[in-house]
């Protein structure tokens, strides 16, 4: 399947990709058209993080949030990657602390001069990494409540807002 987005990607833009591929369609192939594409009128493919669309931002949430919500992923490790890659990507009430760093590792990325298809071959690592160490921060024992008390709330408010969509 052909998923659609707006070219000179960066944070969402990668991680969704990131997503896709690992989570949603192993197949997925990426298309980059300009910001002023008329993205309702493309029929052939799913566009996702372009202004508008049902994969997109809604209130705090970006477009990986989106996605795990359309395709009821709920693992806790992905939870956790939204949250830091919504800090990365927008300006949420409670921003992960690991966003920032995210965001600078999209900078860095961008000012190399590369392709769109150069960064998210580049940049898969990173969030490969990242989801790593989610998981690995969610499945081993919490030295207190705190992450377990985190992943709970995130979990009841997905599935909240899942079956609100319906």
């Amino acid at each position: 399947m052909k998923w659609i987005t707006r070219e000179k990607i960066k944070v969402d833009r990668v991680a969704c990709p990131w997503l896709i591929q690992q989570f949603v369609d192993p197949e997925a192939e990426f298309v980059f058209l300009p910001r002023d594409t008329d993205w309702s009128k493309i029929e052939n493919g799913i566009v996702f993080d372009v202004p508008n669309c049902e994969l997109g931002h809604h209130d705090e949430d970006v477009s990986f949030n989106s996605i795990l919500k359309k395709y009821n992923l709920s693992e806790p490790a992905l939870l956790w990657l939204g949250e830091i890659v919504q800090a990365a990507d927008s300006h949420p009430t409670n921003p992960h602390p690991a966003g920032e760093g995210l965001r600078w590792v999209a900078q860095g990325f961008s000012a190399l001069g590369l392709s769109d298809h150069e960064i998210l071959e580049r940049e898969f690592v990173v969030y490969d990494a990242l989801y790593g160490e989610c998981k690995r921060q969610t499945t081993e024992p919490a030295k207190g409540s705190e992450r377990v008390a985190f992943l709970e709330t995130k979990m009841i408010s997905l599935f909240e807002i899942a079956s609100t969509v319906r």
